[in-house]
């Protein structure tokens, strides 16, 4: 039975379903009417089917963290350090504790947020629906729900760079969209597999690595944050860091 089982799912694929919730449930706690439910959808897979798509198009915007660097942060951390800001070594240092704090923040909200159980889910069910109109609008809602999450951690990193007088790579021919799906997958990776190994979120090393000022406490997603975050960007040479830009960065985060 267990093989037999198992072969099946290896043709099909494991699915994830609604099966948990239901429809006389939903109408009950929702108070209205059963007739003009029926009205609306007279079967109930058309409601379900309504449901994928709304969890689709509305998931991402009630997670509460979507990988982008807090602004308020930033300003806060920058301004106590602004003295970093004269030295290559004190800027890159910088940057690195800027994404090491906002790292374990948000892997921490992501986490704990049944918004995000659901949002990775919803991707598992989404390859489990049959070829057809429903799973075409599905996937048209994640892929809307994707590139919002992704826009928003690429403005995030644009702006760093340049508060930080960085730029990325050339010879990687990258753009800031992909080294925000890069951080977006990295964290996704680690928020899943922290499910069924709680040490990788638990463990706490000390080091002074990837540029760190002093040795500090990292997670297991800062880490791989910020050594992706390092791989796409670097010092850029056509800027100069004199007083006057120092001058510029001090009224910025001032009047951010």
């Amino acid at each position: 039975m267990l093989d037999t089982a198992m072969a099946m799912i290896d043709a099909t694929g494991l699915t994830v379903s609604l099966e948990h919730i239901g429809f006389e449930d939903v109408i009950r706690d929702a108070g209205v009417a059963r007739s003009a439910v029926y009205r609306r959808w007279p079967y109930k897979d058309l409601f379900f089917s309504d449901l994928l798509k709304a969890i689709a198009a509305t998931a991402p915007a009630a997670i509460g963290t979507d990988g982008t660097v807090a602004e308020d942060a930033v300003r806060r951390l920058a301004l106590d350090r602004l003295d970093q800001f004269r030295t290559p070594e004190g800027r890159r240092a910088l940057l690195v504790e800027l994404l090491r704090q906002g790292a374990l923040r948000d892997f921490e909200a992501m986490h704990a947020s049944p918004q995000w159980r659901t949002y990775i889910a919803l991707h598992a069910t989404f390859l489990s629906l049959a070829d057809g109109e429903l799973r075409t609008e599905v996937q048209a809602a994640l892929a809307t729900a994707e590139r919002g999450l992704i826009d928003g951690i690429t403005r995030s990193y644009e702006q760093l760079a340049a508060l930080l007088g960085l730029r990325l790579r050339p010879e990687l021919g990258a753009t800031f969209d992909e080294l925000a799906a890069q951080v977006s997958a990295t964290m996704r990776g680690f928020v899943i597999t922290a499910r069924s190994l709680p040490d990788l979120a638990e463990r706490r090393p000390r080091a002074g690595v990837l540029g760190a000022a002093e040795p500090v406490e990292w997670s297991q997603p800062a880490l791989g944050v910020v050594a992706v975050a390092l791989s796409f960007l670097e010092p850029d040479p056509r800027v100069e860091w004199d007083e006057g830009r120092i001058a510029t960065v001090r009224g910025a985060l001032e009047g951010a």
